[in-house]
């Protein structure tokens, strides 16, 4: 069910126009003002019945965009972060390094993915998150995700539902470490991001350029970079995937995805019904003076 008309009109004032908004410049002029968080409503449109127009609400939140090339810290731990943001292109890690060095990649950033969660409900940010290639992130005012809530609740709850999506991989990736063998991590990883990647349209049926070198693939399965290796030539010389340079091709779906106990459902995530949708908005309507 599409917003009300009379939260249609609230957008304008309380999220104004795309035109509004200025781009600024991180490491770089992104240099045009035009800039769209194109994959994160495909991702919410793939798995929700949001509006044409709540969708175009969420397109508008975002205050800026601004481009980091490499290697750019988008929150850095221990320094306060009080905004939401979206990765509009690129890709990046969120990690934490621990006080002998070592680091421990929590997981991958991809366009349309949130930053910031948990980071802005705490007095400084628990982990860093680090690009890794040239990207561009927008930024969400604390109070405009607030007023979301309030004034556009099937919209809300979208975005609450990302919130929930980011808790699932985490308990996913704890069980990976705390239970599966290495060739059954790297399977499972290898089937994520190929899952991530094909809502967001940046993989085909069975292929995704895999955007983490082998010693961060280690950082984010608890291996070892000479493990990885050992474990990726297994994976090839078993015929169960295909890898040529950056590029892996999953060669035998059944087999890989029995290995690794992959479940899709965690990523298929909630889909929020209709009969929720229409509670919540009809919840939101003003009531008449008669009642």
């Amino acid at each position: 069910m599409p917003p009300t008309e009379a939260g249609t009109s609230a957008a304008t004032t309380a999220f104004p126009s795309r035109e509004s908004q200025v781009e600024a410049g991180g490491d770089g002029d992104a240099g045009n003002p035009r800039w769209s968080v194109a994959a994160l409503t495909r991702k919410l449109e793939a798995r929700t019945s949001l509006s044409a127009a709540e969708l175009e609400i969420i397109d508008e939140l975002w205050i800026e965009a601004r481009v980091l090339a490499a290697g750019r810290d988008v929150i850095t731990e221990g320094h306060k972060d009080d905004m939401l943001s979206v990765l509009i292109d690129g890709i990046a890690i969120r990690y934490r390094v621990l006080r002998d060095g070592r680091r421990q990649i929590l997981d991958v950033v991809l366009p349309g993915d949130l930053i910031g969660f948990p980071a802005c409900f705490f007095d400084s940010a628990l982990y860093s998150i680090t690009t890794l290639s040239s990207s561009k992130v927008a930024r969400l005012p604390f109070l405009r995700l607030f007023r979301l809530f309030k004034d556009y609740p099937r919209v809300g709850m979208a975005m609450f539902w990302l919130f929930s999506c980011e808790t699932a991989m985490y308990a996913e990736r704890l069980s990976a470490i705390g239970q599966r063998s290495a060739v059954e991590r790297l399977s499972h990883f290898l089937l994520e991001l190929l899952t991530r990647m094909q809502v967001i349209g940046l993989a085909d049926e069975s292929s995704f350029n895999l955007p983490l070198t082998q010693e961060q693939l280690g950082d984010a399965l608890g291996l070892t970079r000479v493990h990885i290796s050992r474990t990726l030539r297994q994976l090839r010389d078993d015929g169960l995937i295909i890898v040529t340079g950056q590029k892996v091709i999953i060669a035998d779906f059944p087999a890989l995805e029995a290995l690794a106990d992959f479940e899709r459902t965690y990523l298929r995530h909630f889909r929020m019904s209709d009969t929720l949708f229409a509670a919540l908005v009809s919840s939101s309507e003003p009531r008449s003076s008669g009642s």
